[in-house]
């Protein structure tokens, strides 16, 4: 099975581009330095991206946390 990713630019919010987070890419990496969201994979030297699977399990033990229940 092939493994999926997302880039930085996927993941956070700009303005006028909404990303799949409505947070800003410094935020998203303090979550990643205080241990709050997935660690990224180096996949070279200029790239670097997350497990698309971690990020979705995140996301649903957010929305668990929250109290709000998840459909599969």
């Amino acid at each position: 099975m092939a493994q999926h990713f997302f880039r930085i630019s996927q993941l956070a919010s700009k303005p006028g581009r909404p990303g799949l987070l409505p947070v800003s890419t410094a935020t998203l990496w303090r979550w990643v330095a205080a241990g709050t969201f997935p660690q990224p994979i180096k996949l070279s030297a200029g790239v670097t991206a997350w497990n698309a699977q971690e990020v979705a399990d995140w996301s649903a033990a957010q929305t668990v946390a929250r109290g709000v229940e998840v459909s599969k």
